[in-house]
Formats: structure tokens, C-alpha cells, sequence
């Protein structure tokens, strides 16, 4: 998002918030349903995308069309953070749809946490994107964003029956629906960040040719936050191909200490003698 955007999203998530702090987590997590609603027909409607983001408007009378619009058909509290997203400037319409998606995912992670439940939602959209990853077929089915969309969710329920809480269940939704623009596994692993960074914490992507046992795990994450100065979730991923060491990707960040890695480069060094 351009600066100006940043800005207008960042009073609605202010708001959000606040409203939260004050709300049953049902309430918040419904809120977040008519939200992400909402940015689904601002997906559809990009006449609807313009109106509410021009400048030549308003803030007030964005929030008015709005208002006449869905008063009624989606619920008070969801209507009065949108409208003070809309209200906002705007540099682009596309951005006013990035700011709806992020706000009914932001709200949907705050019912989280209120709930107590943030950390098990963060581990369940990690282990699902796992389980995704490890099965080209199943891939492909959740990713192929020809398919009919409810197909592809009526194969998410069925994976997530029983093994997850709702809330995962429903940002697994938001993922399906291209959150941000991205594949579905991008979704996925940028809504993992998004749980982490709610509570205060950066992920770290480990990857291992054998799992580390609980303390090899403590200890590293240990050494994460000393080096970044913020807690570290550490999420593992066992791919027996780097035959050993360690690779680990926070943010931008890449240590790779890897056998493979080693061996690649030796080879590279021999192939230019």
C-alpha cells in the first residue's frame, strides 16, 4: 500500500482494535465474516471499488453510500468499522479491497486471541499448509483458482473436520479466496505471519533433513530472539533431500546451512575450473 492507504488502514485497525477489546469473540469473529463478505463483493465490483475509494468524494459521503448499501443486510459493528475504513483516502482501489480483506482477517485473528486460542490457530494454518505442500494432487485442487470455488472449500471442510477450530477453518477461506493477491500457499503462509505478528512474534521457516528433538528446538528459537530482539516462533519443515544441517528463513533473512547447500556449491566451484 502506498502511504495514504497505510494511513486510512491503519485507523480502521485502530478501531478494530479497540472494539475488540471490549467484545465477545463471537462478536468479533462475525463482525470479521461480514467484513470479509463484503471485501468479496468489492472483489466482484469494481465499480462498487471506485465509488468508495474517490477522491472526488468524501470521506463522509463514502461512508454514506456505503451505509445505504448494506445497513440491515451485514451487522452494526461491521458496518461502522467499514465505514471507517472507507472513509479514509484511498491511492488506489485495489488497495481499498487489500485494506477490507486485511481488516476481516485482522478481525478474525482478534476473536482469536480473545479467545485464548491464537497460538493453536497460528500452529493449525502452519500444520495445514504442511499438509498441503507435502501432496502435489491436493496441491493443485485447492490452488487451481479455476475451479469452482466451493468445490475447492468443501475439500478444505473436509480436511479441517474435527482437526482444527473454526477460526482456522475460515481463514483457510480467506487463503481459498486469494487473500492479498496471492496463491493459496502464499495466503497461507502470510496469515501465519499475520497470527504470529498479533502476538508480538516473527516466524522462523526451519528447514531439517530430521526432526529436532524439543530442546534443539527451544534452544534455537532461544538464539532467534536474542538475535532479532522479539520472540520467535519456529515452524519445521523435514525434507530429507538436504541431507543434513539446517536452513532457517526469517523474513528477508536466510541462513542456509544445509548439507545440500554445501554440495551445490562445491559442484558450482568444480564446474567452473
Amino acid at each position: 500500500m502506498q502511504a495514504a492507504s497505510r494511513e486510512s488502514y491503519k485507523v480502521a485497525a485502530d478501531r478494530l482494535d479497540e472494539y475488540a477489546r471490549g467484545a465477545e469473540p463471537s462478536a468479533v469473529a462475525t463482525a470479521a465474516d461480514d467484513i470479509l463478505s463484503v471485501a468479496a463483493l468489492l472483489r466482484r465490483e469494481p465499480r462498487l471499488r471506485r465509488a468508495l475509494s474517490d477522491p472526488a468524494r468524501s470521506g463522509s459521503d463514502r461512508a454514506g453510500l456505503l451505509g445505504d448499501m448494506l445497513r440491515g443486510k451485514i451487522g452494526a459493528d461491521a458496518l461502522d468499522l467499514l465505514a471507517s475504513l472507507v472513509s479514509g483516502r484511498w491511492s488506489a482501489p485495489s488497495e481499498l479491497l487489500d485494506g477490507a480483506e486485511r481488516l476481516g482477517v485482522e478481525a478474525l485473528l482478534a476473536s482469536a486471541d480473545k479467545a485464548g486460542e491464537l497460538g493453536e490457530v497460528e500452529d493449525e494454518l502452519f500444520r495445514f499448509g504442511q499438509v498441503v505442500s507435502g501432496s502435489p494432487e491436493l496441491s493443485s485442487a485447492l490452488s487451481d483458482s479455476m475451479a469452482p470455488a466451493g468445490q475447492r472449500a468443501t475439500l478444505a471442510d473436509q480436511l479441517l473436520a474435527d482437526k482444527a477450530r473454526p477460526i482456522t477453518g475460515y481463514l483457510v477461506g480467506a487463503a481459498l479466496a486469494g487473500f492479498g493477491g496471492r496463491s493459496f500457499t502464499g495466503a497461507l503462509t502470510r496469515l501465519v505471519e499475520l497470527a504470529a505478528d498479533r502476538q508480538d512474534r516473527q516466524v522462523a521457516y526451519v528447514t531439517v533433513a530430521a526432526p529436532l528433538s524439543d530442546e534443539e528446538e527451544r534452544r534455537l528459537g532461544a538464539r532467534l530472539t536474542q538475535m532479532y530482539g522479539r520472540e520467535v516462533s519456529v515452524k519445521q519443515t523435514v525434507n530429507p533431500d538436504v541431507l543434513g544441517g539446517v536452513s532457517v528463513r526469517v523474513g528477508s533473512d536466510l541462513y542456509d546451512g544445509t548439507v545440500l547447500r554445501r554440495l551445490n556449491e562445491t559442484r558450482n566451484a568444480l564446474a567452473k575450473r
